[in-house]
């Protein structure tokens, strides 16, 4: 128990300071923006407890605005897919439930499910991050152009660094 509590503290700071200090100097045609900080909520156990869920990924935004500047979009961002986490893990859950002792990795669920599991979280908090940024309905077809090419980059990050960091 405290080995997997401190490996999600030095997840934590890890994929802070390399969202801070190496992804957030790529940009991609003005478009495309990797934010990988979300990794950290992906990868979360499936028995978190739901309040830590959220405080969690608060903070993770909280940090993530204080270095961006950026005034709470990051936190309401992570604190939305916190929130929908749950759901999207019974949705696509296997037909016998999630096995004791497993997290939500590509190794243990495979490639297909991790996709669209991760693809799914990444969609959102892209959706939710961008449309506080934009904050105007004349501006959708730029959202969506972001959100779509930057979910499609951040994905690739988030499903390539399974195969690369965590093993089981």
């Amino acid at each position: 128990m405290i080995r997997i509590i401190l490996r999600n503290i030095i997840r934590f700071i890890s994929l802070l300071f390399l969202q801070v200090f190496i992804f957030d100097n790529i940009r991609i045609g003005g478009y495309m923006t990797p934010y990988i900080y979300i990794l950290f909520i992906i990868l979360l156990p499936f028995n978190i407890q739901g309040w830590l869920l959220l405080v969690s990924s608060f903070f993770l935004g909280f940090f993530i605005d204080i270095f961006y500047n950026t005034l709470g979009m990051h936190t309401a961002a992570c604190v939305f897919i916190a929130f929908f986490r749950p759901v999207i893990l019974k949705i696509f859950a296997p037909r016998d439930g999630y096995e004791s002792g497993t997290f939500p990795r590509i190794f243990y669920y495979g490639t297909e499910w991790f996709l669209k599991y991760s693809l799914s979280l990444v969609f959102i908090h892209h959706l939710i991050l961008f449309s506080i940024e934009v904050f105007s309905i004349t501006g959708f077809h730029h959202i969506i152009l972001r959100t779509i090419l930057s979910t499609v980059l951040t994905t690739l990050i988030v499903v390539v660094s399974q195969f690369f960091i965590y093993r089981r």
